[in-house]
């Protein structure tokens, strides 16, 4: 921990000392939400986001804030290792072909149903959002989406090539988010809650049906999520063994960051929301990606309980997306890929936004989390498709 914030009506606990300042205002919104629980903590990747900074977790008795969990529910990463020790550019070059036909990147999705088996049960309830946008969802999933993720090769420390997917619930998770905070605003005007509307944190009490309601779904984009995820993961297995045979494929690592759950901490059951953090119980596996120019790692959690049991969900933004447009070289980030050999995406301008340099130093950040996880195996990226 790098330092300890005590002027607001909870504790600020943060794993970084280069906290934006809009980013900060907004822990200290969370510290004096009338729900929250012990701290608010933030990890050393946290930056600026709609209402909690992203990479901040945040405990609640009594109550869930959708803000606090994102638009993007479930969004994760997933990684595979496989029995492969070496790919050269040209045999990278040929599998990123392969997947860019099976799998639809940014806004675009797949012409035709995917095989019903990969959906979840949608949830038995009135009015339900998942429900309206359940035909819809079967054609997104099994696609990247835009934004920061990504399917990378990488090389792993332990001598094995490894695949990494970061994706989400693609448009579902969306209008359910928007569908519960809208819901939730509503709920607090009428209430007159004492959690300005500036802040973006209405919040719901657990034991109204609009929580239920919201937490059931909210737990089917997480499992959409996931298969989303699984299903392009099977894509790129299939891509490799076109182009080079049979491979092995063996242990799936998967871990969610966009979400809320009941754990217990600090001896009560608590709603702990995640909203791009990284849950790290003791011993259990976790994934922290760099940018597509640094490394990521495969850690193990420590349990630390001043963190909630949490960890960074990557390597964090230093500079929003029209900033980076704006003020990174675009030649100075090609080459700075070019130089490490990745077979990278950044075609102009426009994919700045995505650069190496929009990022903070993962190493820094790793650093700074000693106390939250330990490296299991580091990887360096060979090939990289953004969505």
């Amino acid at each position: 921990m790098q330092q300890i914030i005590l002027s607001e009506k909870q504790p600020i606990k943060l794993w970084l000392d280069d906290i934006e300042a809009e980013a900060l205002a907004q822990a200290c919104n969370l510290a004096n939400h009338p729900y929250t629980f012990q701290h608010v903590a933030l990890m050393p990747d946290a930056h600026t986001g709609y209402g909690m900074p992203i990479g901040g977790v945040l405990a609640c008795d009594g109550a869930i804030i959708p803000n606090a969990v994102g638009v993007d529910i479930g969004c994760g990463v997933c990684a595979v290792q496989s029995s492969l020790t070496h790919l050269d550019q040209k045999e990278l070059k040929k599998i990123l072909g392969f997947i860019r036909k099976f799998v639809p990147l940014g806004f675009q999705h797949h012409e035709k149903q995917q095989d019903s088996k990969w959906m979840p049960e949608c949830p038995r309830m009135q009015h339900s959002v998942v429900h309206q946008h359940f035909k819809a969802a079967g054609k997104q999933i099994g696609t990247l989406g835009g934004g920061n993720h990504f399917i990378e090769i990488q090389q792993g420390d332990d001598g094995h090539i490894w695949l990494m997917i970061h994706s989400g619930s693609r448009n579902i998770g969306l209008k359910v988010a928007e569908h519960y905070n809208s819901l939730a605003v509503t709920l607090n005007e009428q209430w007159q809650s004492e959690v300005p509307k500036k802040w973006q944190l209405a919040y719901v009490p657990t034991e109204t049906q609009e929580a239920q309601d919201y937490l059931a779904e909210m737990n089917w984009c997480v499992d959409f999520a996931l298969a989303n995820r699984r299903l392009m993961m099977e894509r790129v297995q299939e891509a490799i063994e076109e182009i080079l045979g049979s491979v092995s494929f063996l242990q799936f690592i998967n871990i969610a960051h966009n979400y809320a759950a009941l754990e217990e901490h600090f001896g009560k059951e608590v709603w702990v929301h995640r909203k791009g953090a990284t849950r790290a119980f003791t011993g259990e596996y976790g994934l922290i990606p760099g940018s597509q120019g640094s490394r990521s790692f495969v850690v193990r959690g420590k349990g630390n309980p001043e963190s909630y049991c949490s960890c960074s969900h990557g390597a964090g933004r230093k500079m929003g997306r029209k900033q980076a447009q704006r003020d990174l070289d675009f030649q100075v980030e090609v080459q700075r890929l070019d130089a490490l050999g990745v077979v990278h995406g950044l075609r102009s301008s426009k994919d700045l936004d995505e650069a190496a340099g929009a990022y903070k130093d993962i190493e820094t950040v790793m650093e700074n989390q000693r106390d939250l996880v330990d490296t299991v195996v580091s990887l360096l990226p060979l090939a990289v498709i953004k969505g």
